[in-house]
């Protein structure tokens, strides 16, 4: 099975040598996404900023593998504080449609650049 590799614009540029996201037969893997703007490059500053935008990573790149947020099937949720999950299940709530997909949350010690959120999934499109 071949592979397709997933880019765009509207997303941040990887920093380092992996690909935002790689397709192969109907799923997708979305490498994680911590929360930078990708015209600036720069690190939202607050815990809300980063969540907000790490989502807003996520669904451009679900975007162009032609998919959306609601075809991903399993979500990992890095934190370096496990006090702010309560602000990533608010944020869920708005950007993810029932039924929700699976998810783990992991506390970490730290993040690239010094994010305190990184998040990574896996979308199944259909046939």
């Amino acid at each position: 099975m071949s592979k397709m590799i997933i880019h765009t614009d509207a997303a941040p540029q990887a920093i380092g040598s992996y690909s935002q996201a790689v397709r192969v037969g109907s799923q997708v893997y979305l490498s994680g996404q911590i929360g930078l703007d990708p015209g600036t490059m720069e690190l939202r500053s607050t815990i809300d900023e980063q969540i907000v935008q790490v989502l807003e990573n996520l669904r451009a790149v679900c975007q162009a593998a032609s998919g959306s947020l609601a075809d991903i099937v399993k979500l990992n949720v890095y934190l370096t504080d496990l006090i702010h999950f309560s602000k990533v299940n608010e944020q869920m709530s708005l950007y993810f449609p029932q039924p929700f997909p699976a998810r783990a949350a992991i506390g970490v010690a730290s993040l690239p650049r010094g994010a305190l959120v990184e998040m990574d999934a896996i979308m199944c499109l259909p046939s």
